[in-house]
C-alpha cells in the first residue's frame, strides 16, 4: 500500500501533531487526515474511506470534554462495526481497557496494532506498517484463553500437511482468499509469530504450531 489514506483521530494537539507530521515524513505521498472528536472521526471515516485509522484510546466525547477509555472504545466498535477490514492502530499508554472489544477485535479482519505511547517514533510508525499489511498485534493479556477455531485449524492442516497454496486453501474451505488471509493474521498472533527481516513466517508458524501441539 504505497499512499495510503490515513485518518489520525486524537484530541491533543501536540500528540496530533507529533503523529501526524511523523506520518508525513514516512509517507510523504499519503493523504493524512486529522479528527478531533467522536463524530469528527465517524464522519470522515465513512466519506473519505481511510486504509488505516489511528486511534488514541482515550478520547472525549465532544472537544473540550474529558477524555475517558470508555468513549474511545465506543469509536473502535462502532469503526469495526460500519468496516470488518479497516486497518487499526491504537495509541494508549494502557491498552487493559481493549479486553472488554477481545471478541470483536478477535474477529475483525483488517490490521489491528497498539502503539503503546511510551514507544519510540520509530516504533510506533512499525505498528503502523504492520496494521497497513492487515497485521494483527495484540498484548498477551488478550490473547490468554484464545482458543483456536475449527477453521484455524482446517487451515493449518491444509497449508501444512496437503501443501496446499491460499488458493487452493479458500476453494477448498469455500471461503474468500481475504479471508483465508484474516485466518492467518489471527493464527500468527495467537502463536505470537510476527514478521522478522530474514525469516520466513510461514515456516514460522509451521513450527510454532507443532511446537503447540496443533499439527502432528
Amino acid at each position: 500500500m504505497p499512499h495510503p489514506r490515513i485518518l489520525v483521530v486524537d484530541d491533543h494537539p501536540l500528540v496530533l501533531d507529533a503523529t501526524v507530521n511523523s506520518l508525513r515524513r514516512s509517507y510523504p505521498e499519503s493523504d493524512v487526515i486529522v479528527a478531533q472528536a467522536i463524530h469528527e472521526a465517524l464522519e470522515k471515516t465513512a466519506s473519505l474511506k481511510p486504509d488505516l485509522v489511528i486511534v488514541d484510546l482515550s478520547m472525549p466525547i465532544g472537544v473540550g470534554e474529558k477524555p475517558q477509555p470508555e468513549t474511545g472504545l465506543q469509536l473502535l466498535k462502532a469503526l469495526m462495526q460500519q468496516n470488518r477490514t479497516l486497518n487499526i492502530v491504537v495509541q494508549s499508554a494502557d491498552p487493559k481497557p481493549l479486553i472488554r472489544l477481545k471478541s470483536m477485535i478477535n474477529e475483525h479482519e483488517g490490521g489491528f496494532t497498539i502503539a503503546d505511547k511510551h514507544l519510540s517514533t520509530d516504533a510506533m510508525l512499525r505498528q503502523v506498517e504492520l496494521a497497513l499489511q492487515g497485521i494483527s498485534v495484540t498484548p498477551r493479556e488478550m490473547r490468554i484463553g484464545l482458543e483456536m477455531k475449527a477453521d484455524w485449524l482446517t487451515l493449518l492442516q491444509l497449508a501444512f500437511v496437503e501443501g496446499l497454496t491460499d488458493s487452493a486453501i479458500s476453494e477448498r474451505m469455500n471461503v474468500a482468499e481475504r479471508t483465508v488471509r484474516h485466518y492467518w493474521t489471527k493464527i500468527q498472533d495467537a502463536l505470537e509469530v510476527y514478521p522478522e527481516k530474514g525469516k520466513n513466517i510461514r515456516i514460522q508458524t509451521e513450527m510454532r504450531a507443532r511446537e503447540a501441539g496443533l499439527l502432528d
